[in-house]
């Protein structure tokens, strides 16, 4: 019986060697293009698995340091002081480590740096990076400053201060800015210092740029006036801006607006000739005006929009026939946190508005930390949006796709659907998903918020009810959410 155990383990062994030896006989090229789909702890750690595996990881054309990488855990969230020391002294260790010139087999394609703003650990981490510019080492630099101080809870002054701390980092290593192609800042506030200047004069080649809680003040205007700007995309979350006025960013792919502070429409477009894809998400409150979309997009050549109301009354003033110049060449819309209470008709004016659209995505926002005692009361009462419908004969021959997230079996919904179906003669395919995850609503009581997706017992009606012996779209059913939608 022992000597049997013997013999398996040794042949266990022997494949385990076989597999192992195999894998190394894989050419460099294979080996770094799987360990580029790890973290960089863990491809720093596969170089003591055999003498072939030692160099590989100072090989890797494009590198990820992030210090959230390096919190102990379990850590409190957000991380203490002293966690977030603790991070940074291993990350300071780790960018010495791989930009060391001497360790370095090849040049740098791309360094993904993700650190806090402690003043004690930038002077070694700028002097390191702009060495490794200066050398020709590193040629692209992806700089995220993080902050663990939620938005509301930051003051003005300090604020002011790291504006004021990341405005001298950049002055202390201006090789840094050199090749700065993608930047993401929190809770700064530039009242004192040029922000037009420091992002985009000295950041000649930045082609990403996200402002997290930050801005020249409250109700300020940024005018973003750069005719040589390479930025391809611009992301702004929670900033003070009365308005942000892109006078001229040739390049701009991409633009994105989360949960505005503005009274009135928070951007206007000027020569934005690249302008493509835009994105904008927002709760309405009790100071926040309505807008009309079509002055807002005039000018632009969007293909892709997403428009998401985070549950509240629409942003938008009811419009239809005025649309159809701004949605001229739209192809993707998406239109999110729909009330589930509303009616859903009124969406039918994007449809007859744009004639070029072929992929509709639709989500209804039910949640149960947003109704009751749960919801803030900052918000207005939600009503049906009331937009006078005039339809015309046009049909919407190119829309191929819909999904719908949030999907339920209600009258509002199976209406809306078939409207499409008699408006769309090439909607061929219909994928309904579930809710989207809330990590609010799982921490209440799970009564609170049962699924209402439909069974599989009761697909087989949904179909029915939504073809009505008309329409036979292929239906596809996923109660998982969809980051995509």
């Amino acid at each position: 019986m022992e000597a049997n155990t013997d013999n398996t383990n040794s042949q266990s062994q022997s494949q385990q060697l076989e597999d192992e030896d195999r894998l190394s006989t894989l050419t460099d090229d294979i080996l770094l293009s799987i360990l580029g789909r790890v973290s960089l702890r863990t491809a720093a750690s596969s170089c003591v698995l055999s003498t072939r595996w030692r160099h590989l990881p100072w090989c890797l054309p494009e590198l990820s340091i992030n210090v959230k990488e390096f919190l102990s855990g379990p850590c409190c969230d957000p991380a203490e002081a002293d966690d977030m020391e603790e991070a940074m002294v291993s990350l300071t260790k780790a960018t010495r480590s791989f930009l060391t010139d001497h360790q370095r087999e090849s040049t740098i394609s791309s360094l993904h740096l993700t650190l806090y703003l402690i003043n004690a650990f930038l002077c070694e981490i700028g002097s390191l990076v702009g060495d490794a510019i200066a050398c020709g080492l590193l040629k692209d630099l992806d700089l995220s400053v993080l902050d663990e101080t939620k938005p509301g809870a930051c003051s003005d002054e300090e604020r002011l201060q790291r504006a004021q701390e990341i405005d001298t980092f950049f002055s202390a290593y201006p090789s840094v800015l050199c090749c700065l192609t993608k930047l993401c800042l929190h809770n700064a506030n530039f009242n004192k210092l040029d922000m037009h200047h420091v992002l985009f004069d000295c950041c000649k080649q930045l082609k990403h740029l996200s402002l997290c809680h930050c801005d020249t003040g409250a109700s300020s205007v940024f005018k973003i006036d750069a005719p040589n700007s390479k930025l391809c995309v611009l992301e702004t979350e929670k900033c003070r801006f009365e308005r942000i006025d892109l006078v001229c960013l040739p390049k701009l792919e991409k633009f994105a607006c989360f949960t505005w502070e503005s009274e009135y429409v928070p951007v206007t477009f000027g020569f934005v000739p690249s302008l493509g894809k835009i994105k904008l998400s927002c709760g309405a409150t009790y100071d926040q005006s309505p807008f009309k979309l079509s002055e807002l997009l005039h000018g632009t050549s969007v293909h892709t929009l997403t428009l998401d109301f985070e549950g509240e009354i629409l942003w938008l003033q009811p419009e239809m026939k005025e649309l159809r110049t701004a949605f001229n060449k739209l192809k993707k819309l998406s239109l999110r946190g729909i009330f589930v209470e509303f009616d859903m008709l009124w969406m039918t004016a994007f449809l007859v508005a744009a004639p070029s659209l072929e992929t509709l995505r639709i989500q209804v926002w039910e949640h149960a930390c947003d109704v009751g005692e749960f919801r803030g009361g900052i918000y207005r009462d939600r009503r049906t949006p009331q937009w006078e419908m005039r339809f015309d004969s046009s049909d919407n021959r190119l829309l191929k796709e819909l999904e719908f997230g949030g999907f339920r079996s209600l009258e509002k919904q199976f209406t809306f659907i078939r409207s499409l179906l008699e408006r769309s003669a090439n909607l061929q395919k219909i994928i309904l998903r579930g809710d989207e995850d809330c990590c609010y609503c799982d921490a209440l009581d799970a009564s609170l918020r049962p699924s209402k997706f439909p069974k599989k017992d009761d697909q087989e009606m949904v179909v029915e009810r939504i073809g009505e012996g008309i329409f036979s779209p292929e239906i596809i059913f996923d109660e998982y959410w969809s980051l995509n939608i």
